[in-house]
């Protein structure tokens, strides 16, 4: 049996497209080899193929990045491995290293414009390090995944690199989990709207509490964690905002998937603060409709394409907070008239659908 090593910067825990991945690698006869890292406030993990996860002294910053790769790299080079897959571009040098000294196929997995993210946009010395590294390895690579078409034209235009598109849609097992009283509780009797991920710049949580907090009988609870968590914490108590908002925090994605068809309406109303959330198509986005929930989402290109092509929702016509509460209302008003569409985008925005093109990439590997 053939093993794939996998590796990727994060701690496992919540990277639910990387373990889709790798489950869709086992099924097709693959022994797994998945390698993260270890925070302090990691989470156990307990997975069907193989997991290392690493400790490092360092955490964040140009130490971390240092340490990670360079242990990374001694760990893939005496690894049992046939094919590696690398996951993001902070995974790829020690990847491309490997795999040029141990002379084995490398896939590389790029699940957003790594050079054009807000952290980076703002650093320029570090941005050029990062875009260094990807332009010495992109062109030489043959086998590069992306999560959406405008991702996979921007490389193919840049580098003349085809990429295969696979979105980072849910699959359709349905699991059952007891949501939370608290949730239940505070949601009983209201218009409730949602919003699940990261708390961070950009992503309009702000927005969508001024527009919530403007709506009778209407909460909205966000669901995650971010840079920004304490910042929109002490919004909400400034403003007296704790019965209209509940900040919850990060929830396992099983807890997730029974809690978000309890809501009305999901939001994702990212702002274009470069290429990378330009590009961007949230999880979830794909989530609510899994959860067969309407939503209302930015106007950006990838996004707002799945929404009207389906018509599952509404797309922000002006990020004011009075506008954005008319369209709420509209959606709310209106839920029922979704339902169908949402059904039908469900049956076909699926992983056991889109990961098609995983098994047929993958299988010259066997």
């Amino acid at each position: 049996m053939k093993t794939i090593v996998v590796s990727v910067t994060n701690d496992l825990v919540i990277d639910q497209r990387v373990h889709k991945v790798c489950s869709t690698l086992q099924s097709m006869g693959f022994k797994i080899h998945l390698i993260g890292r270890e925070l302090k406030n990691s989470s156990p993990i307990t997975r069907p193929y193989k997991t290392t996860r690493i400790k490092l002294l360092f955490n964040k910053g140009v130490l971390f990045y240092a340490e990670y790769n360079i242990r990374l790299f001694c760990i893939l080079l005496f690894a049992k491995k046939e094919v590696l897959l690398s996951n993001d571009l902070d995974t790829l040098l020690p990847n491309f290293l490997a795999a040029k000294l141990c002379r084995k196929p490398i896939v590389y997995d790029s699940h957003e414009l790594f050079t054009e993210v807000p952290e980076l946009i703002h650093r320029p010395k570090t941005q050029k390090i990062w875009l260094t590294i990807e332009q010495f390895i992109f062109p030489k690579l043959k086998d590069v995944f992306t999560v959406c078409f405008s991702i996979a034209t921007y490389y193919k235009e840049k580098y003349g690199v085809s990429l295969h598109v696979v979105r980072n849609v849910p699959n359709d097992k349905e699991i059952t989990q007891e949501v939370s009283k608290e949730i239940v509780d505070f949601i009983k009797d209201k218009q409730a709207v949602v919003y699940q991920g990261a708390v961070n710049l950009g992503r309009g949580v702000d927005l969508m509490i001024d527009a919530v907090a403007r709506m009778e009988n209407t909460v909205l609870c966000v669901f995650g964690n971010g840079d920004q968590y304490d910042e929109i914490y002490l919004k909400i108590q400034k403003e007296n905002l704790s019965d209209k908002v509940l900040l919850y925090g990060r929830i396992s994605p099983v807890e997730l998937k029974s809690t978000t068809p309890l809501f009305d309406v999901g939001m994702s109303l990212e702002e274009d603060l470069g290429m990378n959330y330009r590009y961007a198509l949230p999880n979830k986005l794909f989530d609510y409709v899994h959860a067969k929930i309407p939503c209302l989402v930015s106007s950006l290109p990838e996004m707002s394409q799945i929404v009207m092509s389906y018509k599952i929702g509404e797309v922000v016509q002006k990020r004011t907070p009075e506008k954005i509460a008319q369209q709420l209302h509209k959606i709310i008003r209106n839920n029922q008239d979704y339902h169908e569409r949402l059904v039908l985008a469900k049956k076909q925005l699926n992983w056991e659908k889109e990961s098609e093109v995983i098994k047929q990439v993958y299988s010259k590997f066997l």
